[in-house]
């Protein structure tokens, strides 16, 4: 229990406002996680209608196109598929909130490492921008917690 704590707590800037400026960052990537490319494969309550996603269901064409990675994707494409598609829809929420901000940002950042390296790069850098922004705000996370502004703080700001 006390890894976990260590693990959320954040680190404070020493002033609140540099704390609510490095908010934004974190709020703007957890929403578009979440309620744009996590929703878009991943059924949440608001996927769009016409993706025709039940609640936690994997859109139908991700494993198909996790399995072309090949390797240890091809062996177990729906398992990937949805620890991808859950990674960017509930742990865009979790980024959003400052939810367990270091968990969440390392497993943001391997799904992004994924989505660079595996999909996106053979087309191009150009491709490669969103999934590199998320990268860096995840590991820009992954170091610093939510800050003063997330659930982190408000679990962790008792505890020694």
């Amino acid at each position: 229990m006390k890894l976990l704590s260590k693990i959320t707590k954040p680190i404070l800037l020493p002033h609140w406002s540099q704390d609510l400026f490095l908010t934004i960052p974190r709020i703007v990537c957890g929403y578009l996680l979440a309620f744009d490319f996590g929703a878009s494969k991943f059924g949440m309550p608001w996927s769009p209608v016409d993706n025709n996603l039940g609640l936690f269901e994997v859109a139908f064409w991700f494993p198909n196109d996790v399995a072309s990675y090949g390797g240890i994707f091809a062996i177990a494409p729906a398992f990937f598929a949805w620890m991808g598609a859950f990674t960017e829809a509930v742990g865009g929420l979790f980024l959003l909130f400052g939810l367990q901000t270091r968990i969440t940002s390392f497993l943001i950042i391997c799904t992004m490492l994924v989505a660079i390296f595996m999909q996106q790069i053979q087309n191009g850098l150009w491709n490669c921008l969103a999934a590199m922004g998320f990268l860096w705000v995840a590991i820009f996370y992954l170091i610093i917690g939510s800050g003063r502004f997330g659930m982190d703080y408000l679990l962790t700001k008792n505890k020694a």
